[in-house]
């Protein structure tokens, strides 16, 4: 099958060239197409950065990917969705994968998650999608510092990270996804450890709340400051988070916008 695959950390991530090569060796036809530049908190926004009126888009090339055509787009994650669902890169996809994003998206902080509004845009539009994490952020590393400062000891870490397990259990999800009811996207999350040591794949509720949480730091005057903080509440049993924490990869199909059925007094 065609498969998309996409992220909201951009081109140069690690996530994506694993997860690429992952579902290249279990014989799909796998395109990557990622934001030039990253592109987290996203969620479905329709972005994208003109030239004299042209999108740009770049060819890159990978020494683990050949024969994988891969391209690095001045757009956000959804946006590539969108116009890879209208054959910007060749014939639309029956799948899109989104990831390896870096930090779990879990709970319901999947709302505001580049990498999931991916997958929620690419399941509206006809294709089925999977958004897959990594839970390299832990909420002490978050805690201990704040905005860029966070995203360079993250950085720096990469090459310890075992984007391989999650590749590997997100490839095993293909006929899972390809079975997945229309609209609908497969959210999975992978502890950060070796494959063997992942103690299975759950189905989990999400979360009430996600994995940190944002908060005014300071106010002053015509400024404002904010800061990433832990979040406080108590893990539930059968969540995401909790059965992350408990060295469990989750998987949780969650959809976009629907109708509720609720009654209105007109």
């Amino acid at each position: 099958m065609r498969v998309l695959v996409t992220n909201d950390d951009g081109i140069q991530a690690p996530g994506i060239r694993y997860l690429a090569r992952a579902l290249a060796r279990a014989g799909q036809d796998v395109v990557v197409v990622a934001p030039s530049q990253e592109a987290s908190g996203m969620s479905a926004a329709m972005t994208a950065v003109e030239e004299e009126g042209r999108i740009v888009v770049v060819t890159h090339t990978f020494d683990e990917l050949a024969g994988v055509e891969a391209y690095g787009v001045a757009g956000s994650p959804a946006f590539i969705a969108l116009i890879a669902a209208r054959g910007a890169f060749g014939p639309a996809p029956d799948l899109v994968f989104s990831g390896i994003n870096r930090g779990a998206n879990a709970g319901l902080a999947v709302l505001h998650s580049g990498t999931v509004g991916a997958a929620f845009t690419a399941a509206e539009n006809g294709s089925r999608a999977l958004a897959v994490s990594l839970d390299v952020l832990t909420a002490d590393e978050v805690s201990s510092v704040s905005g860029g400062a966070a995203a360079a000891q993250v950085g720096a870490a990469d090459e310890r990270r075992h984007w391989e397990t999650a590749a590997a259990i997100a490839a095993d999800q293909l006929p899972v996804v390809k079975d997945l009811p229309p609209g609908t996207v497969l959210n999975l999350n992978v502890p950060d450890l070796p494959r063997d040591h992942v103690k299975g794949v759950r189905r989990a509720r999400l979360a009430r709340f996600g994995q940190v949480q944002m908060a005014v730091a300071e106010i002053g005057r015509g400024y404002l400051r904010t800061t990433i903080e832990q979040s406080g509440a108590r893990l539930e049993e059968g969540t995401d988070l909790a059965l992350l924490a408990e060295g469990y990869a989750t998987v949780t199909p969650v959809r976009a916008v629907t109708e509720v059925d609720t009654d209105l007094p007109y």
